[in-house]
This record gives structure tokens, C-alpha cells and sequence, in this order.
């Protein structure tokens, strides 16, 4: 089966992938001992931090079979009904090749082209422009698009689209992108939950911390020490965790848009669903997890740390030069509700200049035919010394 784009690229980025996702488990580890430190500082024994480093180990070593079965419980959780949650946030629903004929062609023509199997089609009832795909095995993969998408973009467009997650899909950035979410997911549930214990009982802390001061004088003040060390952990675990999810979404782009490319064999398709895109893909109600998965991400961070992909300028510019793309710059689209002309019927009973049939609506392309002068039932032609669209009018 052929590659998805540089096939040692995509080995390199899988490699990366898995590094980051075991460093993703070391930090789990990490605040687990964050955790074992704050929890023996906190039990109001002024020893020296020495001491109390050296029982947060201990703890840890006790700690790290559970922290590894809460973790794995967890994915596993999200494998079983990861799906179902993201449904329920987007609003996407199932639908079959009678229900978008046009959609599910080009999908299944693609996945024929490769030896693909064929992933579920979703719709999100959204004016957005955006599309996604989730699952952990075959049997759970699912592309998700918005309505707005399908009525924006053109059909090489959509395909292109489509080609940008399917590849996804192939290259495995779908299975790391979920468990890297859920494991993050862990290290913000415990870091919120600590903070909110710190900040709560953080008066008492201080009461406590000062009285054994006041009543030991070679206490040394290891407590205070130890809820310092074991904060900055838990900050710095969590901000990384977050750093790592961030960098997995961006190395991936990149590499699905040539995958994209290589499977539709038009560059220019996929750099104009991604101007058209650009700028329009922000679905209400969705959280970060969700818009880290999308074909793009509007939300931004600060100083590019925290963005999720890169921007649509940075990829356009890829395809142009690797890819022999040709980028038109960003484009502006027409609104929904002007896509229909009016009537001719309509427009004559909403106040229009004219009602003839014959007249030509604003807007409208100009007619194959040359127009002529009316011909009178039963009158000669009119003379004309024009030829038509076949020749001269005239009998020779």
C-alpha cells in the first residue's frame, strides 16, 4: 500500500508521537509525587525537607501501581465512549449514502482508490467551516463535517478535505491525539483539584505552619519548602502536558495535508479549502479537545505556545512550495442566504423594475444565443446581416 505523504516522515513523526506520549505518562508520575509531597507537608509535622522528600518517594513507590491503573482505567473509559461525548457536544449525527449521496461518493472513492476501509460520515449542523475525525480502531473511525462546509466548498474541495482526514486516520494521529487528550485530561483534573485544596485550606495551612514554628525553633521550615517544590510540579506538569498535546496536533498537520495531496494528486484543492476555511471554523460549544481535532483552529494562545495547528498561511506556503500549489491569497465568501437568486415571479411581486419573462435577472450570465428583435405570428423574419451561432441567417 503506498505511503500517506514521505513515508520517512510519517516513521519519524510517529516515532515523535509515541515519545511524547510516554512523556505524557511521566508526568502523570510526576504529579503523583507532587501529590505524595503536598500530602505529607500538609499533615503538620515541621520536618526538614530532606525528610520529607525522601517520604514523598516512598509514597510514590506505593502510589504508582494506582496512578497507572487510574490512568489506564481512564482511556479506557474514553475508548468505550469517546465518541458518544464528542456527539454529544458537537450535535453530529450518522448518515447514510441516501441522506448525502454527494458526501459519501467522494469519501468511498476514495477509500476504494487505497484499500481503505470505509470510516463513518457525520454532519454538524453548523454554518462553520470544519471537519474532523475520531476513533481508536477500524470499527469506530468517523469523519465529521459541517453542513456550512458542504455548501461552501466545490467537490475537488471536499475531497480534498476528506483526503486531509483520511490521512489521519492511516497515519494513527486520531489513536495519539485522543489518549493524549485523556491523559492530559488527568493531569488538569488533578491539578485543578489541588489548587482548589490549597487555596481552601490554605488559611489553616498558614495558622498551623506558624504555631509549630512558634513551638519548635530547629524545625527549619521544611513544610513551607515542600508545598513550594511540590506547587511548582504540578504547574509545571500540567503546563507541559498541555505544551506536548499542542505540539501532537501541529507536527500532525502538516503531514495530512500532503497525504491529502497525494491522494486526490491536486494541491491546489486542498490550499482552497484552506483559504476558504481560514478564519471560519470555530464550532459553538465545542471545548479545546474537540478544535484540537478539527482541520483548523482558530483559538490562539499566547505567543503560538498554546496553538494547536499551524496557520493556514504556514501550510498554504508548504504546498506551494513543495507540493507545486498555487495559493489565490484569502478569499472572501458569499453569504448563505444570498445563494439563491430570487424568482423572476418574486422578484416582480417584491417591487422588481420588470417582470417580463424575457428579461435578463441581475446577476445572471449572459445568454448563448444572440438576442434578436421580436418576431410578429405570421410576419416575415426580420432582415439581418448577422451570422448565427451556425452561419448566415439568409438563403443563399
Amino acid at each position: 500500500m503506498a505511503s500517506y505523504g514521505l513515508y520517512t516522515h510519517i516513521q519519524s513523526n510517529k516515532r515523535r508521537s509515541i515519545a511524547l506520549i510516554v512523556g505524557l505518562f511521566f508526568l502523570v508520575y510526576v504529579m503523583t509525587y507532587a501529590g505524595a509531597l503536598l500530602a505529607e507537608a500538609l499533615t503538620g509535622y515541621d520536618a526538614p525537607i530532606e525528610l520529607l522528600l525522601r517520604r514523598a518517594w516512598i509514597d510514590l513507590l506505593y502510589a504508582a501501581p494506582w496512578a497507572t491503573l487510574g490512568t489506564v482505567l481512564w482511556i479506557a473509559i474514553a475508548y468505550k465512549f469517546h465518541q458518544a461525548m464528542i456527539d454529544a457536544v458537537t450535535g453530529g449525527r450518522e448518515v447514510t449514502r441516501q441522506e448525502q449521496p454527494r458526501l459519501y461518493n467522494l469519501l468511498e472513492n476514495l477509500c476504494i482508490s487505497r484499500g481503505i476501509p470505509m470510516p463513518r460520515l457525520k454532519i454538524i449542523e453548523e454554518d462553520a467551516l470544519n471537519a474532523f475525525a475520531t476513533g481508536l480502531n477500524e470499527k469506530q473511525y468517523s469523519i465529521t463535517v459541517t453542513s456550512g462546509l458542504l455548501s461552501q466548498l466545490n467537490d475537488a474541495e471536499v475531497e480534498s478535505v476528506l483526503g486531509h482526514e483520511l490521512t489521519h486516520i492511516r497515519n494513527g494521529d486520531v489513536r495519539m491525539l485522543v489518549i493524549a487528550v485523556v491523559i492530559a485530561g488527568v493531569l488538569s483534573f488533578f491539578a485543578e483539584l489541588v489548587f482548589r485544596l490549597v487555596f481552601q485550606t490554605g488559611f489553616s495551612w498558614r495558622r498551623s505552619d506558624r504555631s509549630s514554628r512558634s513551638e519548635s525553633k530547629g524545625g527549619g521550615g521544611g513544610v513551607a519548602i515542600a508545598i513550594v517544590i511540590a506547587l511548582v510540579l504540578i504547574a509545571v506538569a500540567w503546563l507541559l502536558s498541555i505544551v506536548i498535546r499542542f505540539s501532537l496536533s501541529r507536527k500532525r498537520e502538516f503531514l495530512a495535508d500532503a497525504g491529502s495531496v497525494e491522494l486526490t494528486k491536486n494541491p491546489d484543492a486542498m490550499i482552497g479549502a484552506l483559504r476558504k476555511i481560514e478564519g471560519r471554523g470555530e464550532l459553538p460549544g465545542a471545548n479545546s479537545a474537540v478544535m484540537e481535532m478539527c482541520l483548523d483552529n482558530p483559538r490562539e494562545g499566547f505567543s503560538n505556545i498554546f496553538d494547536t495547528h499551524p496557520s493556514v498561511e504556514t501550510r498554504v506556503h508548504a504546498l506551494v512550495e513543495f507540493a507545486g500549489g498555487h495559493d489565490p491569497g484569502p478569499l472572501a465568501l458569499p453569504e448563505l442566504e444570498l445563494e439563491e437568486e430570487p424568482r423572476d415571479d418574486q422578484a416582480a411581486l417584491s417591487g422588481g423594475e420588470s417582470a417580463d419573462p424575457t428579461s435578463t435577472p441581475t446577476g445572471a450570465g449572459k445568454p448563448f444565443l444572440p438576442s434578436q428583435p421580436p418576431v410578429q405570428i405570421g410576419g416575415a423574419a426580420p432582415p439581418t446581416s448577422e451570422p448565427g451561432p451556425w452561419g448566415p441567417h439568409g438563403r443563399g
